[in-house]
C-alpha cells in the first residue's frame, strides 16, 4: 500500500512540475490551475503516504532521516500552497517542485534499514519535532525564492531578459514571499523551541543540556531573527537580504544533516 501510495504521489508532483513549467511558456490560467490541483492532490496522498508509515513505525515518522525527509517535503509542499495561494504566483513552482520530488523520492523509494523504536513519545515531543521540521521547510523555501530573487536581479542588471522572464513574480513580491516564509520558519521554530524545553525537562530533569543540536537550533533562530531584523532596513532590503538568507540556510542543512547524525547525543532523527 505504501508503494502504491508514493508511486501517485509521485506521479502527481511530476504532474505538477511539468505542468508548472508549461505555464511559464504559455499564459493560459487552465495550465496554471491544473499546477495547483495536482500539487494539492499530491498534498493530500503524500499525507495518506504519511499516516502509513506512521502506522508502520508507531509514531509520527520523524525518528529515521528518510521519515523526516519525507515530512519535510510534505510541509515544504503545504507552505508553498499557502504562499501561492495568498500572493497569486505561480512561477515559483517550477523551482520548489523539484526540492519537493527529491525529498519524496529518496524518503520512499531508498533501501533502508527499518527505523529502531521512537526513543521517546507523547505530545510535547512530537509537537517539538513537528514544528522544527515546519520551520525547516520554511526556511527551506525562503532560500528558494531568495535565489530566484538573486538570478532575476543578474538577469536585470545584465539585461539579459528572455520571454519567460516577465513571468516571474517582480523582485518586491519574491522578497514579500521569503521574509513571509522566514517568519512561518520563525513562528514555528520559536513554539518548538518551547515544547523542546519542556521534553527535555520531563525526561531529564533540566531544560538545558548543551547539545550540539539545541545549540545549532539557536544559533539558526539568531541568524534568522537578524535577517528580520536587518529587512527592516533601506541598505539591507534587495540582494544584500537575499544573499544573507541563503547563506543562512547552509546552518539549517548543517543542523538537519550533520549534527543530527555525527554530533547530537540524543537527537535520533530530525
Amino acid at each position: 500500500m505504501r508503494t502504491y501510495l508514493g508511486l501517485a504521489t509521485l506521479v502527481l508532483y511530476a504532474a505538477s512540475l511539468a505542468f508548472y513549467i508549461r505555464y511559464l511558456y504559455v499564459n493560459k490560467r487552465l495550465l496554471g490551475r491544473a499546477a495547483t490541483a495536482c500539487l494539492l492532490a499530491g498534498v493530500v496522498l503524500h499525507y495518506a503516504a504519511l499516516l502509513a508509515r506512521s502506522r508502520l513505525v508507531h509514531a509520527v515518522p520523524y525518528q529515521d532521516l528518510y521519515g523526516s525527509m519525507s515530512l519535510f517535503a510534505w510541509l515544504l509542499a503545504f507552505i508553498y500552497l499557502v504562499l501561492e495561494t495568498y500572493h497569486r504566483q505561480r512561477a515559483v513552482g517550477p523551482f520548489v517542485l523539484p526540492f519537493i520530488i527529491v525529498l519524496f523520492a529518496v524518503a520512499h523509494f531508498v533501501p533502508s534499514v527499518p527505523p529502531p523504536a521512537a526513543p521517546a513519545r507523547g505530545t510535547e515531543f512530537a509537537l517539538h519535532v513537528t514544528l522544527n521540521i515546519l520551520a525547516y521547510a520554511g526556511f527551506a523555501l525562503s532560500f528558494v525564492l531568495s535565489l530566484i530573487y538573486l538570478l532575476q536581479d543578474r538577469l536585470l542588471r545584465g539585461r539579459k531578459l528572455g520571454p519567460v522572464f516577465w513571468r516571474y513574480p517582480a523582485l518586491e513580491v519574491l522578497e514579500r514571499m521569503s521574509r513571509s516564509s522566514v517568519v512561518i520558519g520563525m513562528a514555528s521554530l520559536a513554539v518548538g523551541i518551547v515544547f523542546g524545553f519542556i521534553w527535555a525537562h520531563r525526561i531529564q530533569g533540566r531544560y538545558w543540556n548543551g547539545d550540539a543540536k539545541e545549540i545549532t537550533t539557536l544559533a539558526v533562530f539568531a541568524l534568522y531573527s537578524g535577517y528580520l531584523w536587518l529587512g527592516r532596513k533601506t541598505a539591507w532590503r534587495g540582494a544584500r537580504a537575499s544573499w544573507l538568507c541563503a547563506l543562512n540556510f547552509l546552518l539549517v542543512v548543517f543542523s538537519y544533516t550533520v549534527v543530527n547524525l555525527y554530533l547530537s547525543r540524543y537527537h535520533r532523527y530530525f
